[in-house]
């Protein structure tokens, strides 16, 4: 497998790396290839996977879509290749988190915005540039964004291509939460380690149901809620037993 992403697996939490630090990790077409691969695997390893972990190697999570492919032509090995990566990382049964420090822009806020959850660190820099050069989103901004941070502040950061510090994507909803850069990787681990002393199962069933009913009216998301529920988890006798002892 290609060591453009790698995977790191530590009680529960796989990690996958964009490593390509001498090009602040641009996402060019054989990035997205390796990410697919990971994702082959994820999609089927539910029982030993809790969550996955997206973030960059080196000094930042990405610079975004390797502008340098953009302008030699990229060679696809199917259409919109790279939006349907995104989705298939968004749609993994699996928490995704996106861990985001440093330079996070256009094209990698894009597939940052497929995790469920963002964690940034302060020094995060955050911005959508595709007016800069001229382009339209086709990986999932002008969706995912508004859904993350509302109509209005996604068509500010859309026009504006203005960049926005870890602090103030926390501040506008666009991360969950904002840790200092020195505690930043420990603060990653403790969130995801936290979460993963739930069910697995809820994890699993709870991101089901946000998923099915999101855009849904409220009646028809409470019956898919009522009705389509995946029920009662596997370990529910033995949590529920084991808080009684207590």
């Amino acid at each position: 497998m290609s060591d453009l992403v790698t995977r790191h697996d530590k009680d529960g939490i796989a990690t996958l790396t964009i490593n390509r630090p001498d090009k602040l990790n641009a996402l060019n077409v054989a990035v997205f290839q390796a990410l697919e691969a990971h994702i082959d695997a994820l999609e089927t390893q539910t029982e030993t996977v809790g969550c996955v972990v997206l973030r960059g190697g080196g000094r930042c999570f990405s610079a975004g879509h390797d502008l340098k492919d953009i302008e030699a032509g990229e060679k696809l090995p199917r259409p919109n290749f790279q939006a349907h990566v995104i989705e298939r990382l968004a749609n993994l049964p699996q928490p995704v988190i996106s861990a985001v420090h440093s330079h996070c822009y256009t094209g990698a806020l894009e597939l940052a915005l497929a995790g469920d959850i963002m964690l940034a660190s302060e020094n995060a820099k955050f911005a959508d540039t595709h007016a800069k050069w001229a382009l339209t989103p086709v990986w999932g901004m002008s969706q995912r964004l508004p859904r993350r941070v509302g109509k209005v502040k996604a068509t500010e950061m859309m026009f504006t291509a203005k960049t926005y510090s870890g602090r103030e994507a926390e501040t506008m909803g666009l991360c969950n939460l904002c840790y200092t850069d020195e505690t930043f990787d420990a603060s990653v681990e403790a969130f995801c380690t936290e979460m993963l002393a739930n069910s697995w199962f809820s994890l699993r069933a709870n991101k089901k149901l946000l998923c099915e009913t999101d855009g849904l009216p409220l009646d028809a998301g409470l019956a898919h809620e009522i009705y389509q529920s995946q029920g009662v988890g596997p370990d529910m006798a033995e949590r529920i037993g084991g808080f009684g002892k207590k």
